[in-house]
């Protein structure tokens, strides 16, 4: 993956780090405006990308990541090659797991402002319903975005912090339909397919079938890019993988549970017992207790 860094001169540079040498990184969650507003890659290499809209994300990114000790960054616009198809295709496959290895996610909202200075609401009432309407809640990549990292913490379009994802926890609940505990972190095989189809809700992208291809971590799965094939066949591929994805964790789970079982070799004892010692070498499989009983024990 590209690193960003902001260099002593002011101006920005990139590195590309491979292998298990990734230094601590801050990382950007937005949406995208106009093409010709956002920095690329070849913007940046060739210096000219300061005079665009997006530049300004760059800087806030920087400046965040600066607060909180961290040299490096990364933002989606400017660190991939999109001409490239293999770097997409791997940047795609890969985009989950770097949010989630991320140090800190900075979520810039361009649409949500605090409200009047001199305003007579609270500051939550003055910006909350321009946060529940946000178009960042409506976009497909952005999903992975809020479950996959471990801090995320919203802003303003005036860079004001807003909250994290912790203390605005049932508020996300509410606008997204995320379970609470895919929230907290817990791990996402935990959630049926099913489930977790239903949090793309009416989630939009660019190109048709990035709604597919934004899904690849939420479902711990890769698969290669084909633009063209449109929404459907994209659709049609990735349900493919997860059910053979969701066949795997069935094998997986029943191969455990009978090794579970073969590991064990002393007496097994069905129905109710009552007694006054805790016996050592207690193990509960399945919903059976079985108990080794050492010499000299008496069950009363």
């Amino acid at each position: 993956m590209r690193l960003l860094q902001l260099n002593s001169d002011g101006k920005y540079s990139l590195s590309k780090i491979i292998g298990d040498t990734i230094p601590r990184y801050a990382i950007l969650s937005h949406t995208w405006g106009a093409d010709r507003e956002e920095v690329t890659l070849a913007d940046l290499e060739k210096d000219i990308g300061s005079s665009m809209k997006g530049y300004g994300k760059l800087q806030f990114c920087a400046d965040q990541a600066a607060k909180h000790g961290l040299r490096y960054f990364w933002v989606d616009t400017c660190c991939v090659d999109k001409l490239s198809s293999a770097e997409l295709t791997e940047a795609i496959n890969s985009m989950f797991g770097w949010y989630r290895d991320a140090a800190r996610c900075y979520v810039y909202l361009s649409n949500v402002s605090m409200g009047s200075l001199d305003s007579s609401m609270p500051a939550y009432q003055a910006w909350y319903p321009a946060f529940q309407q946000s178009r960042w809640f409506t976009q497909g990549w952005t999903l992975q975005e809020l479950v996959a990292p471990v801090s995320v913490e919203f802003f303003s379009v005036k860079k004001q912090r807003l909250g994290n994802k912790y203390l605005l926890l049932q508020e996300l609940h509410s606008i997204t339909g995320i379970s609470i505990e895919a929230l907290q972190g817990s791990p996402l095989g935990r959630f049926s397919v099913n489930e977790r189809m239903l949090w793309v809700g009416q989630r939009k992208t660019k190109r048709e079938e990035d709604i597919a291809y934004s899904l690849l971590g939420i479902f711990d799965i890769h698969m290669p890019l084909i633009y063209g094939e449109g929404r459907k066949k994209a659709f049609a591929r990735l349900q493919k993988e997860t059910k053979v994805s969701s066949g795997k964790e069935r094998d997986e789970a029943a191969q455990n549970q009978s090794q579970a079982t073969q590991l064990y070799h002393g007496p097994v004892f069905y129905g109710p017992i009552s007694g006054r010692y805790v016996v050592p070498g207690t193990q509960v499989t399945g919903g059976t207790v079985n108990f080794s009983f050492g010499e000299g024990r008496n069950v009363q």
